[in-house]
């Protein structure tokens, strides 16, 4: 059932940590950030062990009523993860997924064998059976007041009524349970914005620590300005794709855009810069990781429209790290990280309008874009480094341990942070 593995390089060190995730079918930037932060740890000493499910859509009426069972309770993985704890004996569990193969279930393991918890909030699925607050083209927080049932008339998962049935029961039982705010010993938000959100919709407010993503490794900055306008990302209704390129088809031929990234939007994507006559957007799919670093540092700025309140978008830290300004939705984290007229320009979120109207200014201000790109570097180095991030995440993992072996674990930690 898991994949458990151990990166033998870090297996000497002294402070364990059992990385979990439940990775979804479509890749995305929560799996990147759970190698990523694996991949620090390792780096600095700490002995990593990783346990990684893969969500699978069922067939079939009874496959899809077992799943739905296995989505709030799993049995086999509650005594599965009880063997793998006592097998492995970490010191802390940091959970980054769950959902939908793992189950909760594991929280309760974690209990049983004495094993701290902490927990990122990658997006807002224990409020929100979407896990987004998104709907039909606007955002919604309905579950905040009526509770997560009030999504199934909807169909806000997948446009499921028994997938977010599924979903809603999920996090109800375990609402009552007192599952979110018992077993858990810390969460980690991404911005002030989710965690302010999540206290809102019932998460203990003493519990939620705020550490942002990072990029690893270092790209390094750009040189130059950049020769053209350039977005990133899933394409997705959610992320402003359509109203991006409203957005071009306001601006000057002279302005180009590219776009790099593949989804379910694509065909009515293109068909769009079909209508438009678009001749200055060039769409280039989805791109490596390696080419996308690539493809910012020959950007002017980036673009990140989305409509959605977002977590912690990884391609506004890398932007950073490239020393490229980000111009964004003026809407939940995201204006929080982009700071409007010093690392970049905010704009009304579904507003094609006003979007084209910043890409307008910052386009024919080149000298101006250039000192934001320079702040946005500044920014990443002071915020949302590699080593800046391995400290805050050792110590959220001190903060857990068990009173009677803090002072061991204290200086697990400090030994793992100085090595």
């Amino acid at each position: 059932m898991a994949t458990l593995t151990v990166p033998v390089a870090a297996a000497a060190a002294s402070l364990s940590v059992l990385c979990v995730h439940n990775r979804y079918i479509q890749p995305g930037g929560e799996d990147q950030v759970f190698e990523s932060e694996s991949q620090l740890l390792a780096e600095n000493g700490v002995r990593v062990e990783k346990v990684e499910e893969q969500t699978t859509y069922p067939s079939g009426l009874v496959r899809k009523i077992s799943a739905a069972v296995d989505c709030v309770w799993s049995r086999s993985w509650h005594q599965e993860f009880k063997s793998i704890l006592r097998r492995v004996r970490p010191d802390v569990v940091h959970i980054h997924n769950f959902f939908s193969v793992i189950s909760p279930s594991i929280y309760y393991a974690c209990k049983e064998e004495g094993i701290p918890v902490v927990q990122t909030l990658h997006n807002y699925r224990l409020a929100c059976p979407a896990a987004s607050f998104y709907r039909d083209g606007k955002i919604c927080e309905e579950c905040i007041e009526s509770g997560p049932f009030h999504a199934v008339k909807y169909g806000c998962y997948r446009e499921s009524k028994l997938g977010t049935a599924t979903l809603a029961a999920m996090i109800e039982v375990h609402r009552k349970k007192k599952t979110w705010t018992e077993m858990v010993d810390c969460y980690i938000a991404l911005t002030e914005f989710a965690r302010d959100k999540m206290i809102q919709a019932g998460l203990p407010a003493e519990k939620i620590r705020v550490k942002p993503n990072f990029v690893l490794p270092d790209p390094g900055p750009r040189e130059g300005n950049g020769d053209y306008a350039l977005f990133v990302g899933r394409l997705v209704d959610l992320k402003g794709v359509g109203t991006l390129i409203k957005a071009w088809s306001k601006l000057p031929a002279s302005i180009p855009l590219v776009i790099a990234g593949d989804g379910p939007f694509r065909p009515e994507m293109e068909k769009l810069i079909s209508e438009l006559k678009l001749q200055n957007i060039d769409y280039r799919g989805r791109l490596s990781r390696q080419d996308t670093l690539a493809a910012m540092k020959g950007a002017r700025f980036l673009m990140f429209p989305s409509e959605w309140y977002e977590g912690f978008p990884v391609t506004i830290a890398e932007s950073f790290a490239c020393g490229v300004p980000v111009l964004c939705s003026r809407l939940g984290g995201m204006q929080e990280i982009v700071e409007d007229g010093s690392t970049g320009l905010h704009f009304a979120p579904g507003d094609p309008a006003d979007m084209a109207e910043k890409v307008q200014w910052a386009w024919s201000h080149p000298e101006e874009t250039s000192t934001m790109g320079f702040r946005a570097r500044s920014e990443f180095e002071a915020k949302y480094s590699a080593e800046r991030n391995f400290a805050m995440l050792t110590e959220i993992y001190d903060s857990v341990i068990s009173p009677s072996s803090s002072g061991k674990q204290g200086a697990r930690l400090s030994h793992a942070h100085s090595s």
